[in-house]
């Protein structure tokens, strides 16, 4: 499982109301929830966005509120990963729970700009700017977390394991 995408960068404390303000959670539809995914720090955020890219950030990524719908917002605009010196820890077990994959990197989130590429081997942990031609090692998740991601999430995972 691997990524490849363009760097959107932000710094510490980007709560879970930045990444989708509570004034648009009156819907249950994801799709129309990330049409307002970031825009409280970043307007350009959903229109530039494409498939694959990721976000790196600073410290306590997703802190603020419990709710599923950050991580869900950052997946449904087609963000292959984020990256981060570290994340609240509500929001790490989201991100999971959603098939959001995530990876805390101190030396790579300092490092890697806005608008560099960058690729992402999962089963490594090796995040490669391609830009730069640096590489950073993050501890990959174990096997089981990974098939949960590749799955697309908690419930995924366990509704195909109900069926096998």
């Amino acid at each position: 499982m691997n990524t490849k995408g363009t760097a959107f960068r932000y710094g510490d404390n980007v709560d879970t109301d930045v990444i989708i303000p509570a004034r648009y959670l009156n819907t249950p539809n994801a799709n129309e929830l990330a049409l307002h995914c970031m825009e409280d720090i970043d307007k350009a955020f959903v229109t530039r966005v494409q498939t694959g890219d990721v976000i790196v950030a600073g410290w306590n990524f997703g802190c603020g509120s419990s709710r599923e719908h950050a991580p869900l917002v950052i997946k449904t605009c087609g963000v292959g990963c984020v990256i981060a010196k570290s994340f609240a820890r509500i929001f790490y077990r989201n991100a999971i729970n959603i098939g959001l994959p995530i990876l805390e990197c101190e030396q790579a989130a300092e490092e890697i700009a806005a608008d560099d590429t960058v690729s992402i081997n999962f089963d490594t942990g090796i995040i490669t700017d391609e830009t730069t031609g640096k590489t950073y090692q993050a501890q990959p998740f174990p096997p089981f977390i990974q098939d949960i991601i590749r799955k697309g999430g908690l419930l995924a995972s366990l509704k195909e394991a109900a069926h096998e």
